[in-house]
């Protein structure tokens, strides 16, 4: 994907440029070059201009759908295929438009067994092809960070938001995707795909939008700060010396990408509260460590969790979700966890002896907890 700038909140296409470029050496005549990262507004009027020495070459835009960990996949079996060509759908398909005939008759190609197979085609112009990927994931974070904010007020008033999420997801006007509740959203593409459509917004004078997603990414962002006062409270409302055990360090499961991983951050922000914190994850330890060498790395889980006077799980791999609470309970100094992803089978863990704290249900008998409440909850 096209990297977040340094120093802005925009999208930085120096290596776009620069790829646009080194390619115009070997393009043979009539050649047809069709881009597909996720690009601000204007990205394609700009190669153009890179591009004009050779007006014979045709420019296209298809836009990637793919998601971390189901990147095959999503290649062999897209939701849809979106090309983006100058003059939009009616061009495409004008005898008289040389270029975006072109542009459209060689993705065709391309395309030709998944086209053959259903898969959906909208030919639009480049201004909707660029906004395309970065509208739907902004929807895509604007769900998730809903139901998250959903939380907090769960948690304030008593209600539990997996049930309340379960009845508006059977809502087909709504559905259930993206509506879990937990830590919200990391990685490579949510998180600079909202600040690059509000900085796109603001250069064009859209406040609505600018304002929507600033909001967005506040409310993923104050997840990861609730966490971290959850975790304090946990541990009768300081960090300082307790040793913390983290499940996970992905920003998401089936993945060892570390990018805006919500757990390394939380995990972190525990660190510098003066926790001893203990990290483990399936994939991602070999290469954490050189992000954040403040944090312990540890692939193992039983002995991570040794000795833990509380235990977080932030990245919901399946070999959390399955561990054995009464193993776990064996292993820490204080069976105490803090559910950020709403994955474990709560009474499961509570019926070993575990205080479980999950974010906006009441599966817990986690608010409140002091020393004197973790009595006969200690390993010897």
């Amino acid at each position: 994907g096209t990297p977040q700038s340094k120093t802005s909140d925009g999208a930085d296409l120096t290596f776009l440029v620069a790829a646009t470029e080194a390619l115009l050496p070997h393009l043979a005549s009539g050649a047809v070059v069709v881009g597909k990262s996720t690009v601000p507004v204007g990205t394609v009027d700009m190669l153009q201009g890179v591009l004009a020495g050779r007006p014979d070459v045709q420019l296209g835009w298809n836009p990637e759908f793919l998601r971390q960990g189901t990147a095959v996949k999503d290649s062999l079996v897209p939701d849809r295929l979106v090309y983006g060509v100058a003059g939009g759908r009616a061009a495409a398909f004008n005898p008289r438009t040389g270029a975006p005939r072109a542009v459209t008759a060689a993705l065709d190609a391309v395309y030709e067994p998944l086209l053959n197979a259903g898969i959906p085609r909208l030919v639009c112009n480049f201004a909707t092809a660029e906004l395309i990927k970065s509208a739907a994931n902004a929807y895509l974070a604007t769900k998730v960070s809903f139901i998250n904010a959903i939380s907090e007020l769960c948690d304030a008033s008593g209600a539990d938001v997996a049930e309340l999420s379960e009845a508006m997801g059977m809502d087909p006007r709504i559905g259930s995707r993206y509506m879990h509740a937990g830590l919200g959203f990391g990685g490579g593409c949510l998180p600079k795909d909202i600040r690059s459509l509000r900085s796109q917004a603001a250069a064009l004078g859209v406040d609505p939008v600018n304002h929507w997603m600033g909001v967005v990414d506040a409310i993923n962002i104050r997840q990861r700060t609730r966490t971290v006062s959850l975790a304090a409270e946990l541990c009768g409302g300081g960090l300082c010396g307790r040793a913390v055990t983290v499940l996970g360090a992905s920003f998401k499961p089936e993945t060892d990408d570390i990018r805006d991983s919500p757990a390394l951050d939380v995990a972190a922000r525990l660190a510098a509260a003066g926790a001893h914190v203990t990290v483990t994850d399936p994939k991602a330890v070999n290469h954490a460590w050189l992000r954040y060498p403040q944090l312990r790395f540890e692939a193992s889980t039983p002995r991570a969790l040794e000795g833990a006077e509380l235990v977080l799980l932030l990245t919901e791999w399946d070999e959390y979700r399955r561990f054995s609470p009464a193993l776990a309970g064996g292993l820490v100094r204080r069976r105490v966890i803090l559910d950020a992803r709403n994955v474990l089978d709560a009474a499961a863990w509570q019926a070993e002896g575990w205080v479980v704290r999950c974010l906006g249900t009441n599966a817990g008998a986690g608010a409140g907890v002091t020393e004197a409440g973790l009595t006969g909850m200690r390993n010897s």
